[in-house]
């Protein structure tokens, strides 16, 4: 069974397809450079040639699929260790790097001979906008912010496949904890170096999952037939960014006293600030429901195994030979 994915060659679209591939899936990743990520997979893998805005060969990939998974989009905070700036520019390529590709998957779809079974589109908790304290499940408004209408507009750029006859799922992602990109790494080197804390009041709640369960909810999505709609993918027990703060020190043995006051981000970045400085409340109602087995959904056993994990890997890499 073949399963597309889009996006494939970021953080969640990595490791997604190195699970389905290990799981005996065939993998096709859709990329505007595959010559550049030849040598990142193994051979159940192939990487194929698009351009994300037109109807070209490709196609013939949809066609006769299993699933189609949709992650393209611009990152919204960049590779940097200082998140990029929204700037005019950067918010257009933000919302128009999702929309078109939506659109462009879309009349994939109604092109091919035979439809795939499933369409996963991504989406984020950003959905819901800054909702201070109040409990946030799937059935919650969006917000009416930045990145709560690009969220929506996202989201409605896949809509038509149900039209199609194909089961669509909307997978609102919280903050995914990784070690290798994302918040956590950004966060681990001043924690290291003793000065780890909190942003602002620290009372914002972070909605985060495990990269693992990530990978696990949209196998498990893909899988099961019933799955349908918006499903979000965010782990049982949300924290304060306080409560976060404090985990990570925990995990890695060091103090977590300082604050970065809330100005003083708004100076440094911008409106990106409101990423970690606003929050919302998620809980994944639907997995609960479809009884999803988590791996991971306290704070704390999630940040040891990555912090184990990472250690792990950095032993190995002392072991090898120059």
């Amino acid at each position: 069974m073949r399963i597309v994915i889009t996006g494939g060659t970021g953080l969640i679209g990595r490791e997604l397809a190195r699970k389905l591939a290990a799981d005996g899936y065939e993998v096709v990743i859709l990329s505007r450079s595959p010559q550049k990520y030849r040598g990142m997979f193994g051979e159940h893998i192939r990487i194929a040639q698009w351009n994300g805005r037109s109807i070209g060969e490709w196609v013939k990939e949809i066609d006769g699929a299993e699933a189609v998974v949709n992650l393209a989009g611009e990152s919204i905070s960049g590779s940097n260790f200082i998140p990029d700036r929204w700037d005019t520019e950067k918010k257009r390529r933000i919302r128009e790097s999702r929309v078109s590709v939506g659109r462009v998957l879309v009349e994939a779809v109604e092109t091919v001979e035979k439809r795939p079974q499933v369409f996963i589109q991504a989406s984020a908790v950003g959905y819901y906008g800054s909702t201070a304290d109040a409990l946030i499940t799937e059935s919650s408004p969006p917000g009416d912010d930045f990145l709560a209408t690009v969220a929506v507009d996202w989201e409605a750029s896949t809509e038509p496949v149900e039209a199609l006859g194909v089961r669509r799922v909307v997978a609102r992602i919280g903050i995914v904890l990784s070690t290798e990109e994302g918040a956590l790494p950004r966060l681990l080197f001043p924690t290291r170096l003793f000065a780890g804390g909190w942003f602002g009041s620290g009372n914002q709640w972070w909605s985060w999952i495990h990269i693992a369960d990530v990978v696990g909810a949209m196998k498990f999505l893909i899988e099961n037939e019933p799955a349908r709609g918006p499903v979000n993918l965010t782990a049982p027990k949300p924290v304060t960014n306080k409560e976060f703060g404090k985990a990570l020190g925990r995990a890695m043995k060091r103090p977590s006293l300082i604050p970065v006051p809330a100005f003083a981000l708004r100076i440094a970045l911008g409106e990106v600030a409101s990423t970690v400085l606003e929050g919302q409340r998620v809980v994944p109602q639907r997995l609960l429901e479809m009884e999803y087995p988590f791996l991971y959904d306290e704070i704390d056993e999630a940040l040891n195994a990555l912090l184990h994990e990472q250690n792990g890997a950095n032993s190995q890499k002392q072991l090898m030979p120059a």
